[in-house]
């Protein structure tokens, strides 16, 4: 398995991923795919890291970084999402990603980041606090999805 950064030839299969845990899944708020031009302008953000798990030519999962929030105060600060196809969950790719992810972000002179994990997600938990993160709270019942209230976990990790 190689870690690299995406390339527009690798945005149909993250748009795959994402695009199921929007219908079927919960780790995300979205409830729809998100349109091929949002994955571009991810892809074309100059500020922010889009890497791509790659085994054997398929993309099995992604990793990205973008602003915590708008303000300049939060500069050095990146909220970051992992996601890992099914079926090749549980076997280090998240933790590969996130290894890769988060030195890139150290070099960038980012001095913390952060992550919402929606729950239940024990696994994401597990490679959270695996990778370093502290978790910081949970956000009780904010969203809504599939007919059931979801929580949501923060976590976050100082870099520099």
């Amino acid at each position: 398995m190689q870690i690299r950064a995406a390339t527009a030839a690798d945005l149909p299969a993250v748009a795959a991923i994402y695009g199921r845990e929007a219908l079927e899944g919960h780790a995300t708020f979205d409830v729809e795919p998100r349109p091929t031009s949002t994955w571009k302008e991810r892809l074309a953000a100059t500020d922010d890291r889009f890497l791509v798990a790659d085994h054997e030519g398929t993309v099995i999962g992604y990793a990205t970084s973008m602003p915590y929030r708008a303000k300049p105060a939060y500069l050095h600060t990146r909220e970051t999402t992992v996601y890992v196809a099914p079926g090749h969950q549980g076997l280090g790719t998240g933790r590969r990603m996130y290894d890769a992810l988060l030195a890139l972000l150290a070099d960038d002179g980012v001095h913390v980041v952060v992550a919402a994990v929606a729950q239940p997600n024990p696994g994401s938990l597990a490679l959270h606090r695996a990778c370093g993160f502290t978790e910081i709270g949970t956000m009780r019942e904010v969203g809504r999805k599939h007919d059931r209230w979801i929580d949501i976990t923060w976590l976050q990790k100082v870099l520099t």
